[in-house]
């Protein structure tokens, strides 16, 4: 079967992607695999540190119709055009069974292209609520599957299957001894882990490197700090504390890193709908604020369900004795852990890899 995806913006819209592209080319010995992203866009450098043999690397134009200034709106509106022009070339040229799309404004042009060309589109929705883009691609889905069953208000039922958040092999092979042997990690210490998503954030960097004395002041904690490539340089600074392991990226060793973790304080895009139950890692949630209410939607989703607790970003001063309550209350952890697990779907990947050989099956 030959698969094209268009994905793009963050890795929470790519990694699940190449999450089933590897289970596919698993599954099948004769897959192929297409993938298209934005212009200039951030997925490049995601997928040439990939593992999965990609047959091409096509880029086409796009750009984000809301959040945005009306000039930048306007301005998207014709890269979109003009991307509905390089896919259909794409698609015309690849000759995919069937579409792909994970979210990203490039899905647009993209469905538009596989809609004239008659090309089936399967969405993976890896968010509760859609964004804007899925949204306006629904209509030309033929199936939307989805993380969690709480998508259902956005979804049309006759189009939704719930699959649970793909991950990759390099994630879900991960097992805590080797993640100890990898980071040199003292299995006498708790291990909290601290990220900000694909791109980092900030505002969490920030308040943890403030927050270091206090946490490390009893002896009894190690840090495993991924900072983004944006604040790499002050968390370089005070690299030399005592259990404190700052990186400024890791790709196929962030199984490892939530593998060793015992608590986790991360923003709450995509993949922790998928990540966080998968590891039954126990979890401080801070939303990202400056953007539409996604985050937040899925942190409340695991904080009711018991999975994790909510930091909101401006008050990030408290991380130390948020963090320190949870470290102190073992037997509160271990409820949060199972309550983890208990949404946890093992093979995501896989369910979305063989609803793409039905859908791409020839007619």
């Amino acid at each position: 079967m030959r698969l094209l995806i268009a994905a793009g913006g963050t890795g929470g819209h790519v990694y699940p992607a190449l999450a089933v592209a590897e289970r596919l080319l698993h599954i099948t010995t004769d897959s192929t695999i297409a993938f298209v992203g934005t212009v200039g866009g951030f997925e490049r450098p995601l997928l040439e540190k990939s593992d999965v043999p990609l047959e091409s690397i096509d880029e086409v134009q796009a750009g984000p119709l809301h959040g945005v200034n009306p000039l930048k709106v306007v301005t998207s509106i014709f890269k979109t055009l003009a991307g509905i022009v390089q896919s259909w070339r794409i698609l015309g040229l690849r000759k995919p069974n069937v579409v792909l799309m994970t979210g990203g404004w490039v899905g647009l042009p993209v469905a538009v292209a596989a809609w004239l060309r008659r090309v089936p589109i399967v969405i993976f929705l890896p968010d509760i609520e859609p964004a804007l883009s899925i949204k306006i691609l629904r209509p030309f889905a033929k199936t939307i599957a989805v993380t969690t069953e709480a998508s259902a208000q956005y979804v049309p039922e006759s189009k939704m299957i719930v699959t649970g958040y793909p991950l990759r092999q390099s994630v879900a092979g991960a097992q805590r001894r080797q993640a100890v042997e990898h980071f040199g990690l003292d299995t006498a210490k708790k291990t909290l882990l601290v990220f900000g998503g694909s791109r980092g954030a900030r505002s969490i960097n920030i308040g943890l490197i403030d927050a270091l004395p206090d946490l490390l002041a009893k002896g009894d904690l190690q840090i495993i700090h991924v900072t983004g490539e944006l604040d790499a340089q002050r968390a370089e600074a005070v690299r030399g504390t005592p259990g404190y392991h700052p990186y400024a990226y890791l790709h196929d060793d962030m199984g490892l890193a939530m593998a060793a973790a015992d608590l986790c304080v991360c923003r709450s895009g995509a993949s922790t709908l998928g990540e966080l139950p998968y590891f039954g890692l126990p979890a401080l949630l801070v939303p990202y604020p400056h953007a539409w209410r996604y985050q937040k939607v899925n942190a409340d989703y695991l904080a009711q369900r018991g999975a994790a607790q909510i930091l909101p970003d401006e008050s990030l001063g408290e991380l130390a004795s948020k963090v320190r309550a949870l470290l102190d209350a073992p037997g509160k952890l271990a409820n949060m852990r199972a309550a983890a697990l208990a949404l946890r779907c093992d093979d995501a990947a896989g369910a979305i890899a063989e609803l793409l050989l039905k859908v791409g099956a020839p007619r």
